[in-house]
């Protein structure tokens, strides 16, 4: 049996290159290196051990690298946390 065959003809690894090419184009560089932002806990402890971007809640994509207590939290993200507690 081919591999294409054995993963539902190729259906797969299409859909994980979409979404690596999603993921690439997805990340953006700027404010998400300035500020610290929220996110599910889970979330961003495995895109720490993983390295797939997470959402923060104001809409950015990143991979959490960084120590985030030396960076001011994102308002945005403080400002949608803050509506729904």
């Amino acid at each position: 049996m081919s591999d294409t065959e054995h993963s539902g003809g190729g259906t797969d690894v299409l859909d994980r290159e979409l979404e690596k090419l999603l993921n690439e184009e997805l990340v953006e560089d700027g404010d998400h290196e300035r500020f610290s932002h929220y996110a599910p806990k889970d979330k961003i402890v495995e895109a720490a051990v993983t390295g797939k971007p997470i959402r923060a809640l104001c809409g950015k994509k990143w991979v959490p690298t960084r120590d985030p207590s030396r960076f001011p939290v994102c308002p945005t993200c403080k400002e949608i946390y803050e509506k729904l507690t």
